[in-house]
């Protein structure tokens, strides 16, 4: 039994003559007969009464039998719910339907996709916007568990089941507040940095193991006197003077009274949209892959 058989007999049921059905069907009347005929060999019953004592003008009248009636009442049901697919199919090809499902680490979060999303947003107003935001790993647990379908990551974490596109290289830098020792200098170094306090984001971002990373391969102690997730919060602790921090470079703005001075030598960080090889992406996950690549 094939979605072409039921449609046929669906036919047949509603029009209650082999004629009309035919002729909805842009059929043959024998080839519509001969169909519902295998379906009912094919299903070991019979589903039609056909009455060849009444003849109207349409054609034989004929009525089902209650197997007949049963399947009929599944096949409206199909049929609907084929229609439906196709219709929903249809408008995601279009992007007038679907949802981009992504994870961002914290300061993309607030300080590169804003702006971005919103003119994707006038773009596509159809499409909904799931935005997930938490620390790097967080962002590669939630793309491996298929919570996303898409995800921002270091290059570090890409994996080789992973497509993906560069998407942004953003240098790392020391940010102090403006009156203390280190606001003058044009360049600090890892020894520099790990003899001050410091506030950093709590376990699970990047910019923390890398920068706990850097100071154990130095031999380095490492003063953390402030933890915290909320950028804000970070940002106002050094402005303040109590601790200095290290971020992305987008994240200091010219109405902060931080000093954003980079690591000598410089450090950059490549940052990835990835997605999962054997999950293929959708149309509406793709579309926002090409925005942000084309809107850097």
């Amino acid at each position: 039994m094939d979605i072409k058989q039921l449609r046929q007999f669906e036919a047949l049921a509603t029009k209650g003559s082999f004629t009309l059905a035919a002729k909805q069907l842009n059929l043959a009347q024998p080839a519509l007969s001969q169909g519902i005929k295998r379906l009912e060999e094919s299903l070991g019953v019979t589903l039609v009464n056909r009455n060849k004592h009444y003849r109207g003008q349409d054609g034989s009248r004929l009525t089902l039998t209650a197997e007949g009636e049963a399947l009929a009442q599944h096949a409206r049901l199909i049929l609907k719910q084929v229609k439906q697919a196709e219709a929903h199919i249809k408008s995601m090809a279009n992007l007038t339907k679907g949802e981009v499902r992504i994870a961002v680490p914290g300061m993309l979060g607030s300080y590169y996709l804003p702006s971005r999303l919103m003119a994707f947003r006038h773009r596509y107003p159809d499409l909904k916007l799931s935005l997930f935001e938490g620390g790097t790993r967080d962002s590669l647990r939630m793309l491996q568990n298929e919570e996303v379908d898409i995800a921002i990551i270091t290059g570090q974490d890409l994996q080789p089941n992973f497509d993906s596109h560069l998407l942004l290289r953003e240098q790392m830098v020391v940010a102090v507040g403006e009156d203390h020792p280190l606001a003058e200098h044009s360049g600090i170094t890892l020894e520099q940095f790990f003899e001050q306090e410091l506030v950093m984001f709590k376990p699970g971002y990047f910019h923390r193991e890398w920068m706990l990373s850097q100071a154990k391969a130095l031999d380095l102690e490492v003063n953390i006197a402030f933890e915290t997730n909320l950028i804000n919060l970070i940002k106002q602790v050094v402005a303040q003077g109590f601790a200095i921090t290290s971020v992305l470079e987008m994240v200091i703005e010219e109405r902060d009274p931080i000093r954003a001075i980079p690591f000598s030598p410089a450090v950059h960080l490549d940052l990835h949209i990835a997605w999962n090889r054997e999950r293929p992406i959708g149309l509406a996950d793709r579309a926002f892959v090409e925005f942000l690549m084309n809107n850097p």
